[in-house]
């Protein structure tokens, strides 16, 4: 679909809001989606019969999930509310309900199976999310300011909920820390001598801290390969590596450990939170290292370990792989 005046003005709107680039690819493929299969007419002309008749359809002929759907839907009310200045009254389609699930979560032993079956930073970037409790997209965001050696912890910011917070930096992962360091290093340098060295940054932030584009500290601790085209400010700069790198990296290695659990990044975080508390540790505590806004969020790891039982070291640190 070409790009139109509309959809442009949709994703201003997005920006206006400083949702992140993530959101605002998501919600304009869903609107798209929603114009097409209403034969390209105007959302200002279509109401809640068309909504109702697209939610139908993406549910029972595309068999999307139940988040899919509310994420679409949300895409929708956003255009409507945010843009076309109208609210949407009455729908007959209200947000799917997901199932409820007790997640995924790998044993010590299983973790270390995993390890073993990946390197580079990619293995570090494992460690991480299993030592900190981690999202992947948090573990990616880090720049190299966010490593605090000394405290031995790790300042998160803008996590989900727009959240800062602090985390564990695992004593066993100081070593990969500093060497994935001077590897970001010796990248930042050559982009310098080549003429760029700027990191990219939200366009807040850019405004703000323009001074700072180049200097190290700003720079990402798991910066890309290549340098790319800010989307927003247009300048080149470094990102960090895409998610999707690491996902392929993750899949190989779960095939290799011959592990037959589903595993995907966040379950590092799952099985962070379920062995800090079968160690132990407090459920407050726990809660503040995920960053969950509500403690039920959290208590969710009780029933994981079917106990309501909540020093709290690291579960990595108890890993003898380095």
């Amino acid at each position: 679909m070409p790009k139109s005046a509309f959809l442009e003005s949709v994703r201003v709107e997005i920006r206006t809001k400083h949702y992140s680039i993530k959101t605002e690819k998501t919600y304009l493929y869903w609107i798209k989606q929603f114009i097409l299969y209403n034969d390209k007419r105007h959302p200002n002309k279509m109401s809640n019969a068309e909504i109702e008749r697209f939610l139908n359809y993406i549910a029972a002929e595309r068999k999307v999930s139940a988040s899919t759907q509310n994420l679409a839907l949300c895409s929708i009310i956003f255009m409507y509310r945010h843009v076309i200045k109208q609210e949407i009254k009455n729908l007959k389609y209200d947000f799917a309900k997901q199932p409820k699930r007790l997640p995924t979560v790998l044993s010590p032993p299983e973790v270390f199976e995993v390890l073993k079956c990946m390197t580079g930073k990619y293995h570090l970037i494992t460690a991480l999310l299993y030592g900190g409790g981690f999202r992947l997209s948090e573990v990616l965001s880090l720049r190299i300011k966010d490593i605090d050696l000394i405290n031995r912890s790790i300042f998160i910011f803008n996590g989900k909920g727009r959240k800062d917070r602090y985390t564990l930096l695992p004593e066993s992962l100081i070593p990969m820390l500093k060497q994935q360091i001077e590897s970001a290093r010796l990248i930042h340098e050559r982009d310098l001598n080549e003429g760029f060295g700027s990191t990219s940054l939200p366009p807040a932030l850019h405004r703000k801290y323009k001074s700072s584009l180049h200097t190290f500290t700003w720079q990402y601790l798991f910066p890309s390969t290549t340098r790319c085209k800010h989307p927003y400010d247009g300048y080149i700069c470094r990102h960090h590596i895409h998610d999707t790198a690491y996902s392929k990296q993750l899949r190989s290695a779960v095939i290799a450990s011959k592990i037959t659990k589903r595993v995907t990044a966040h379950t590092f975080r799952h099985s962070f939170a379920t062995q800090l508390l079968r160690s132990g540790s407090d459920i407050r505590t726990v809660q503040e290292l995920l960053g969950h806004s509500d403690i039920k969020t959290t208590e969710l790891y009780t029933h994981v370990i079917g106990s309501k039982r909540a020093g709290t070291p690291s579960p990595i640190d108890t890993l003898k792989f380095l």
